[in-house]
């Protein structure tokens, strides 16, 4: 799929507002014409991640969703500023700091073989032993990874053991991403 550079500022000013409103208790909205883009009404996985000066501060998702992209968005924003459990709440001295990135996610496929696995292409979900995890596909790329170490990490991500890929064929899926980021959309 892909998205228009309008359509790509809707949505990142969707992510944002829904940090607002919650962040200082205001109510805006973002006006639009649903039918000029019907991007905006897919129904697909997406993951929001905030960062400050490059560094992670939070980051939530859906794999799949029955919601508008739209909708999904917003909801992802606000979960990864306010409800990632690996940090506090977002504050407001630190909200004019957050960079906001949306990955939108394909439909995931099964993986045959570890050779499938492309760096910077796809991203991982693992199920195993009833536990589930997912890397979306910059990770490696932003943390200099290669296929072993993306392997590893989506093991410990997972919660098995990190080495468990190199014992048998995991049952691992697929993806790929459209991601963007308000830096890359300023004029």
């Amino acid at each position: 799929m892909e998205f228009s550079l309008e359509e790509k500022k809707i949505l990142i000013r969707l992510a944002r507002l829904s940090i607002e409103e919650k962040l200082f208790d205001i109510e805006k909205v973002v006006e639009f014409d649903i039918e000029k883009y019907p991007n905006l009404k897919s129904k697909c996985g997406v993951f929001v991640t905030i960062t400050i000066n490059g560094e992670l501060r939070g980051c939530i998702g859906y794999i799949t969703s029955d919601d508008p992209l739209h909708q999904t968005i917003q909801e992802a924003a606000e979960h990864a500023a306010f409800e990632d459990p690996r940090f506090y709440p977002l504050t407001e001295d630190e909200y004019e700091n957050i960079e906001i990135e949306i990955s939108v996610l394909s439909e995931a496929f099964p993986m045959k073989s570890y050779d499938e696995i492309e760096l910077g292409k796809h991203g991982l979900i693992l199920e195993e032993n009833g536990k589930r995890g997912l890397l979306l596909p910059q990770v490696p790329i932003e943390h200099g990874m290669d296929k072993e170490q993306y392997l590893n990490a989506i093991c410990r991500k997972t919660g098995v053991p990190q080495d468990l890929w190199r014992k048998k064929l995991l049952n691992i899926s697929l993806f790929t991403a459209l991601v963007f980021c308000e830096k890359d959309l300023e004029e």
